[in-house]
Formats: structure tokens, C-alpha cells, sequence
């Protein structure tokens, strides 16, 4: 009946046996179902294998702000102080401008309730000494412009004796040549003179009356002769006066230019304390205007570092942490860097992110549920610590596509894939078996220009 044995029973044999049972019993055709399911299991592979398969390229990352001014940020104190009270508590909301905490001043130097009165003290008091300063260069110039003026005249009656002395000198030189002449004339009649008494022709007392002649002609010489002494003498002296006001005049005119420059540099000197001190009170009014730490922009506010009261903080020192409000949200997805040269500007992304739950099919991404949509911002130009690269996915809609969740944080989790080209299965398949990276139709900089 199963057989087995090698004595084949002769069917017809059995038509004479009630064998109900057996007759009831099914025939089933296992191997060619079988075959059949085979062969239909090959046929839709082979169609599979040529059906398209979209490539891609995943990575990872976290949501972050596409600016940077969305981005958290520290609120840092400017100056070093002790914390006096806080008006916020953690996780509330504040607005531009709103008072965060108000500290107090730790330096000894500005310990002084009425600083800025004492500094407004000392820039009088500077301004006074610079008004001085002021008069004093007035009354210096005027003295010097009056020596100008005084030295001028008295140069002037100088050089004019001068002039005197030199004309008295001359005419005094000129009476000493006539009288040297007229000498000169009364020797030679006394030669004459004493010839013609030799010869009798005039008398004893006519001779000497022409000796005592000669006598006085050489008399008055010699006379005019001391009075030129005399005047080149005086002349001598004018000339020394001239020098001796000029002299004085430039040792004058020296110490009044001295004493000048001298209060010009303590002017000078006084404008630059009181531009010390006006920057000082400048300062001091902008520091007693940071004890109040104010929120820098619209946002919430998390994390405080510092939460006692009486606690010191320095300078530049974070003292809590900002979320800003209604920030424009970017995915932060790091990829490898062999991946990089195959994605431009503009690509499509389907992201998954933490907490939405999705079924992806990285290949045909339009039977994909729970992902959303971005595209490729900017891929940075350097890699990151790990040898990744960072690039910046915008929000994006596509037909069917819902927009990014509005309940999103900035710091959560999401991964991503950067859509390719279509490619049939078999291709990615064999791709894949050997290694080989994602394929592209046109470079990137072509792609990037269509």
C-alpha cells in the first residue's frame, strides 16, 4: 500500500477488497505545488529585483537653532559682585530687559555710596586748576607781547644813539683834520716866518706872535684830538647798550616762553586727569547700572549656576541658562565623511526624531510613516572632533507630508537620511555586497545648479 516492499500490488486487486477508508483518504500532489510556489516565489523576485531603490545616507544628531542667536545661551554677570536676591525662578518665562537677580559690588573701591559725588568733587576742583592754567598762559602771552613791544623802542632809542654817537665821532674826526690842517699851515708860515726875521724883514715880536700861534694850532689838536677819544669812546658804549638790551630782551623773553610752555604742559596734563575722571564716572555710572542682571532677549529661563543668596559670582561668570523663545529649529545630523562628496545643498531628508515613533523604509521613502521631511542647509567645511560632518537640515514639505511637531526641543535626538538617486534593487544589492558607496546620476555641482 506505501509501497515499500518490491512486490508491487496490482491495483485492481484492490477494486475486490472493501477498502473504504483508503478510497476516502485525499492524494495530495505535494511536489508540484511545490514547483509551482517556486516558481512564483522567482518571478515576483526577478520583478523585485527591478523595482527602484531609493539610496541614501544616515547619520544621527540633535535639534538644534539654525541661527545662533536661537540657540541657548548663558546669562553672564559683567561684574564681579555678591548676589543680594533673585526676582525669576526656574523655568519661567522673561522678556527683553526683565531684572534677572540684583547683586552688589565686592571691590573696596567702589564701596563708597557717594562715589559718583566725590568724582564730580574732583572734576571741579580739576576744571578750577585748569582755568588757572587757562589765565595763566593769557597773562604769560601778554607779557611776552608787551617785551615785543617794550624791547622794540628801546632798541629803537638804543640804535638812534648809536646813530648819535657814530655822527658826533664823524664830526669830531672832521674837526680834528681842520685843526690837524691849520697846524700843519702854521708850520709852514713859521718856517717863513723865521727865514724873513734872518733876513731883517720883519721884527723879533712879529715871530713870536707867530710861535705862540703854532703853539695854540698844536694845542687845539691835541684838543680835538681827546674829544674823538671821547667819542669813539661813547660810541663804544651805545653799541654795548644795544647789546645789552638785545641780551636782557631774549633772557626775558626766554623765562616768559618757559614759564608759558610750563603752563601749557600743566593744562595739558590737567585735561587729561579730567578726561580720567570723566571716563571714571562714565564707568562708574555704567557699573552701578550692571548690579541688575537683566535677560538678553524673549525666552525661558533653566539651569541657574548660581542660587543662594550672598554667593559671589566674578566676572563672566554664567550664572543660568536662556532657551530663546520661538526659535527656528534646524536638525544637527553628522554624517561620515566618505558621504559628504555625495550630498549638496537642497537634498531631501526624512527624519525620524525621539519620542515620534516611526516605521521608515529607508528605500522607498513614500510608504514611510512617522518621518518628516527637511532638506540639507549647510554642510560645514571642516569635520568635527569625532572625524564626522556636520550638516544643518531646514524644515521642508513635501505632498503628504505633515509639518515638524511644535512640541520639538531644541537638544533631542534624531536620525536621518539624506536622499539619493533611484536606483533597481539588484544594483543597491550588489552595491552593497561589494562595499561599494551610493551612486549619483550628475556630480554635485551640476545637481546643485538644476
Amino acid at each position: 500500500m506505501l509501497n515499500i516492499s518490491n512486490e508491487r500490488i496490482d491495483t485492481d486487486d484492490l477494486d475486490r477488497y472493501p477498502l473504504n477508508t483508503l478510497r476516502e483518504l485525499p492524494h495530495p500532489d505535494s511536489a508540484r505545488r511545490l514547483g509551482r510556489w517556486m516558481l512564483f516565489i522567482l518571478i515576483v523576485g526577478i520583478i523585485v529585483m527591478f523595482l527602484p531603490w531609493r539610496q541614501n545616507i544616515n547619520g544621527t544628531g540633535k535639534l538644534t537653532a539654525l541661527t545662533p542667536k536661537d540657540r541657548p545661551q548663558t546669562v553672564q554677570n559683567a561684574v564681579a559682585g555678591r548676589i543680594e536676591r533673585w526676582l525669576v525662578k526656574d523655568g519661567d518665562y522673561v522678556k527683553k530687559g526683565d531684572t534677572l537677580l540684583v547683586i552688589s559690588d565686592i571691590k573696596d573701591e567702589y564701596f563708597d555710596p557717594n562715589l559718583p559725588q566725590r568724582l564730580d568733587e574732583q572734576l571741579v576742583a580739576k576744571q578750577g586748576s585748569q582755568d588757572a592754567y587757562e589765565a595763566k598762559i593769557t597773562a604769560l602771552t601778554g607779557q611776552i607781547n608787551a617785551l615785543d613791544a617794550g624791547v622794540q623802542v628801546s632798541l629803537e632809542a638804543a640804535r638812534n644813539r648809536v646813530k648819535q654817537a657814530q655822527y658826533k665821532l664823524d664830526s669830531d674826526i672832521a674837526d680834528l683834520q681842520a685843526a690837524q690842517r691849520n697846524y700843519q699851515i702854521a708850520l709852514d708860515r713859521i718856517a717863513r716866518y723865521e727865514k724873513a726875521y734872518q733876513d731883517g724883514l720883519i721884527s723879533l715880536t712879529d715871530l713870536e706872535t707867530r710861535r705862540r700861534t703854532v703853539q695854540q694850532e698844536n694845542a687845539l689838536v691835541v684838543t680835538e684830538q681827546n674829544v674823538v677819544s671821547t667819542s669813539r669812546q661813547a660810541l663804544l658804549n651805545a653799541r654795548l647798550d644795544l647789546g645789552t638790551i638785545e641780551a636782557k630782551y631774549r633772557e626775558e623773553l626766554a623765562k616768559a616762553r618757559s614759564d608759558r610752555s610750563s603752563a601749557v604742559s600743566s593744562r595739558t596734563q590737567t585735561e587729561g586727569e579730567i578726561a580720567q575722571l570723566r571716563n571714571k564716572i562714565t564707568n562708574v555710572d555704567i557699573r552701578r547700572d550692571r548690579y541688575v542682571v537683566r535677560a538678553p532677549q524673549n525666552g525661558f529661563l533653566v539651569q541657574p549656576a548660581k542660587t543662594g543668596i550672598g554667593e559671589t559670582i566674578k566676572e563672566g561668570e554664567p550664572i543660568a541658562t536662556l532657551q530663546p523663545d520661538r526659535p527656528q529649529l534646524a536638525v544637527e545630523l553628522y554624517v561620515r565623511a566618505m558621504d559628504v562628496p555625495l550630498i549638496e545643498r537642497g537634498r531631501i531628508v526624512r527624519l525620524q526624531f525621539d519620542g515620534w515613533p516611526a516605521i521608515q523604509f529607508s528605500g522607498w521613502p513614500s510608504v514611510a510613516v512617522g518621518t518628516f521631511a527637511g532638506k540639507v542647509a549647510v554642510i560645514d567645511a571642516v569635520s568635527s572632533t569625532n572625524g564626522t560632518y556636520r550638516m544643518l537640515i531646514t524644515p521642508t514639505t513635501q505632498a503628504g507630508d505633515q509639518p515638524w511637531p511644535k512640541q520639538l526641543r531644541i537638544g533631542s535626538g534624531v536620525y536621518g537620511w539624506v536622499m539619493l538617486d533611484n536606483v533597481p534593487i539588484w544594483y543597491e544589492l550588489w552595491r552593497l555586497l561589494n562595499g561599494f558607496p551610493p551612486s549619483l546620476q550628475d556630480e554635485p555641482e551640476k545637481g546643485l545648479k538644476a
